[in-house]
């Protein structure tokens, strides 16, 4: 990482051989877009929300004057990361007769830029894609890395493709106006980062947890950085999930089981803190987790403006959901589980009433 003279920033790299590509972390950078990424075409398709586009579409279009921008937005939430808004996008192409060498821009949250990615990854068998994320979440997650997907009505994320973006540009100022809510989703998915691989930064986070939910930027400038650090190796280690880089779905499984049954009261960054707990709790129950470290994560959680009980779900609901997970396989449940802080595997689990009596342990009355 280094800072440079004049726009203090840092460069974190996503090592990919030809498809490496840089993550630049700083404030006020978004006015510098074409400075930190000069190869940008000259026909632009920026995806947006009309939250996020009333706060930053003005400076993102002054910055990129010199080029033909095309707007398409997009509702705001989880529903509209369907294949009629994909379609939606795709008539919007055409309809402006993009070429292939156009570029493809996701100014948002999660649910733009996994759309945007899909997008970028289908439209003419794949064009230039740029993340330009305004969440928390979307900073340390779901921007790095290339996976790209919209929903499908029975689970999440079905209908996808790992795909790269060029570069990924996160300007810390846009936390400022994110609601507590959804700044809390984000930390949940910098926690799960101490968790599965850095006992140090688990502990850093204990530290600065107050420095964090008062949004100091020295300490969210690091925390970013950090988890991005790290999420870029893992996906330099393993692009398209065949070993290490289904870590990151710490929580993933139990927690996508919460977001399927209640989607309207329930985040994704609600339902991982949950499912790291649950993880955590089923660990704890096998004798495989110190009881005091177990302790530690649901208070970190805790402490950072998360919910650590699940709602009430029927036995079967669970199950279903969680059988649905992408990472079954034969039918078999495979869960991440934390062994340590700072550690974590992807193991086959055959005991359902053992995971299901961790569940149970963590839910509310």
């Amino acid at each position: 990482m280094h800072n440079s003279t004049q726009q203090i920033h840092q460069v974190v790299t996503v090592g990919l051989d030809e498809r490496s590509y840089p993550i630049i972390i700083g404030s006020h950078v978004l006015a510098q877009l074409p400075q930190h990424f000069p190869a940008l075409p000259k026909q632009l398709l920026i995806i947006s929300n009309p939250t996020v586009a009333e706060l930053y579409l003005p400076a993102v279009k002054q910055a990129l004057a010199g080029h033909e921008l095309v707007v398409h937005l997009i509702g705001d939430g989880e529903q509209y990361k369907s294949l009629q808004h994909y379609g939606e996008v795709m008539d919007t192409l055409m309809a402006w007769g993009l070429n292939r060498d156009c570029a493809i821009i996701a100014l948002g949250g999660g649910v733009v830029g996994d759309l945007a990615g899909f997008v970028a990854a289908t439209y003419q068998r794949g064009v230039a894609f740029y993340q330009i994320p305004t969440t928390l979440l979307a900073q340390v997650d779901s921007s790095v890395g290339g996976k790209t997907a919209v929903n499908h009505p029975d689970g999440k994320n079905m209908i996808g493709a790992f795909y790269q973006p060029l570069g990924v540009l996160i300007d810390t100022q846009c936390l400022s106006t994110l609601s507590d809510r959804d700044y809390a989703c984000g930390l949940a998915e910098i926690i799960k980062y101490g968790i599965i691989y850095d006992a140090e930064f688990f502990a850093w986070l204990e530290r600065h947890a107050n420095d964090l939910m008062a949004r100091d930027t020295t300490a969210l400038s690091y925390a970013i950085a950090r988890s991005c650090d790290i999420k870029a190796a893992i996906v330099g280690a393993d692009e398209t999930e065949q070993g290490v880089r289904a870590l990151l779905n710490l929580g993933h499984t139990f927690g996508h089981a919460i977001e399927a049954h209640d989607y309207e009261h329930w985040r994704h960054g609600e339902a991982v803190a949950v499912g790291m707990v649950m993880a955590t709790q089923y660990m704890l129950q096998q004798q495989q987790f110190n009881a005091a470290d177990a302790a530690r994560i649901v208070a970190l959680i805790g402490r950072c403006g998360l919910p650590t009980q699940a709602p009430i779900m029927p036995e079967h609901d669970w199950r279903s959901y969680m059988l649905r997970d992408k990472k079954v396989k034969g039918g078999q449940l495979r869960l991440v589980l934390p062994t340590a802080i700072g550690a974590a595997e992807l193991r086959m689990v055959k005991d359902w009433s053992g995971v299901y009596q961790a569940i149970v342990a963590t839910t509310h009355d």
